[in-house]
């Protein structure tokens, strides 16, 4: 499982949209200040922040001192939320899906021999990113989750 730039860009947008909120009290915090710090395109935020604006996940403030805002406490807000509202899918398989329904990742429209292992991975990587919020991330309380405890696993860098 792949999860690409625009999943992890909008979890560390949102990161820092937290933790910046907070120091300042509730303040708006500006997608330009939330760029520079984090290395990520304007121009790219605008476009995630409008999906996590959809989505319920952030409230824009406009005006002097606009910018943004948690539409939810810190402790509320969970990753995998913000990776689904990026569009960014949480599935290990190569199925082809119409209207949620998997059509197979063979030629002819079947499964494959591992389509079971990879769809129950993409299940257990859902539930961890379901489990952790923001304020999570932001104190470093992140701990093993079931059957991977104890097991080291190798993340491959893009």
């Amino acid at each position: 499982m792949r999860l690409s730039t625009k999943g992890r860009y909008a979890v560390m947008a949102m990161t820092d949209l937290a933790k910046r909120q907070d120091e300042s009290d509730g303040r708006a915090v500006a997608l330009a200040e939330i760029a520079a710090r984090q290395q990520i395109s304007l121009s790219y935020l605008e476009q995630l922040f409008a999906r996590l604006r959809r989505k319920g996940l952030v409230i824009s403030a406009r005006g002097p001192g606009g910018g943004y805002r948690l539409a939810k406490a810190s402790d509320e807000t969970f990753i995998a939320d913000i990776v689904l509202a990026v569009d960014e899918p949480l599935r290990a398989t190569r199925c082809n899906f119409t209207k949620g329904q998997a059509k197979g990742c063979m030629a002819g429209g079947e499964r494959c021999m591992t389509h079971n292992l990879w769809e129950e991975m993409g299940r257990q990587i859902h539930g961890y990113l379901a489990s952790v919020s923001v304020a999570d991330v932001l104190a470093g309380e992140l701990r093993p989750q079931g059957s991977m405890m104890g097991r080291p696993m190798e993340i491959a860098a893009e």
